[in-house]
């Protein structure tokens, strides 16, 4: 069995086209308090002054607000809205390529924003006093070897981009890392955070140069980056979209809707997986971390490992004993098997107390169907 609990031990971007019109013509107004007042200036932004809510300050010059990219993906809604409650709801502006429903808009801040477009993401920066940005726009493994060109440009273009702008203004930047970092080199059980780092796919070069360049621009020029590998990110909310990890969140969506899933990869594919709610927690307890609690700049971070065979068999004893599971291997198994089994998320824990809650597979099944089951009843 590789179902092991660690207790000791990302969607396709949208759209390649360039940033288009002006801030002015592209700004979507949250129904909170608004902090946009456009008419006041000739300026693409002018703003009211602001009552800050929290005592969170991003740099030397006392920058407050945080710019989170690829908001509209996995992860980017959940962080913003987890942060909103620790620093303010307009301090934290979500920004993505793709245009928002409703809901985002009423819940606060969003721009419009190509991360392609350097000089759109500084004046953002520039004129909603950002002191932080986290990085989450990005083309996930399965897609980016699909569609490699794009990766490349989004990934490592976008990511430069932002490694410049917090350079030069001395901005906190957050770049979520994944196990894709590593590669068939690398031990695949309770693989390090230092570690022989060859990956095989597009996505998991451009995160290897993600954080070594992040650990560059922190020595070299003083910026304050951190960065987290992520294991699979499961989640009841989101549709998969686009990573090698995907089956576990595809799988129960198949379970309740034809009692019976094709997986992607071999039975005894076991990687490592966490709790969508877990990694949102955290990611805002480390993004918010004192910096001199860090002793690096990278860490792994970990909760759950199972293989397909294993998670279809909780799903038979908690949803239905006739649930049915067959697998046709392509492409993604030959990513799989270069990804660790689980992580040593050791120096995470002792560091800045990373400490998730749902570590069990049966747990994982089971808040998942809960989840799922709200869903279909609303």
């Amino acid at each position: 069995m590789i179902s092991i609990l660690k207790n000791s031990a990302k969607s396709l971007y949208s759209s390649n086209s360039k940033y288009l019109g002006s801030f002015k013509n592209n700004i979507l107004y949250s129904t909170q308090k608004p902090c946009f007042n456009l008419q006041s200036s000739t300026t693409p932004f002018a703003f009211q002054e602001r009552a800050y809510s929290t005592d969170y300050i991003f740099n030397d010059s006392g920058k407050k607000r945080v710019l989170i990219t690829g908001g509209l993906g996995q992860l980017g809604y959940g962080v913003a809205s987890e942060l909103r409650k620790e620093i303010g709801t307009n301090n934290v502006i979500l920004s993505d390529i793709k245009v928002p429903d409703s809901s985002v808009k009423e819940n606060g801040p969003f721009v419009h924003l190509d991360i392609l477009d350097p000089e759109a993401i500084e004046k953002i920066v520039v004129n909603e006093d950002i002191g932080a940005i986290i990085h989450f726009s990005a083309v996930l493994s399965a897609l980016g070897e699909q569609f490699p060109q794009k990766a490349l440009d989004i990934n490592i273009n976008g990511t430069q981009h932002v490694l410049d702008i917090s350079k030069k203004h001395q901005l906190r930047l957050l770049i979520p890392s994944s196990m894709g970092a590593f590669g068939p080199s690398t031990v695949r059980q309770n693989t390090p955070d230092l570690a022989i780092m060859r990956p095989k796919t597009v996505y998991g070069i451009a995160k290897v140069y993600a954080e070594l360049m992040g650990e560059y621009y922190n020595s070299k020029h003083g910026v304050d980056f951190r960065s987290l590998r992520y294991p699979g990110i499961i989640s009841a909310d989101s549709l998969p979209g686009g990573g090698t990890t995907d089956y576990a969140v595809d799988i129960f969506h198949s379970a309740v809707k034809s009692n019976k899933y094709n997986c992607y990869l071999k039975n005894d594919a076991g990687l490592a997986m966490m709790y969508i709610d877990d990694c949102v927690t955290e990611t805002v307890k480390f993004f918010l971390a004192d910096n001199n609690t860090l002793k690096q700049r990278v860490y792994n971070v970990d909760a759950i490992s199972f293989t397909p065979e294993e998670l279809a068999n909780e799903i038979k004893k908690q949803w239905s004993e006739k649930f049915e599971i067959t697998y046709a291997p392509d492409f993604r198994q030959n990513i799989a098997i270069t990804w660790p089994e689980y992580m040593n998320d050791s120096k995470a824990r002792e560091d800045w107390g990373y400490n998730p809650k749902i570590v069990s597979t049966k747990d994982l099944v089971s808040v998942m169907f809960q989840k799922i089951n709200k869903q279909k009843s609303l």
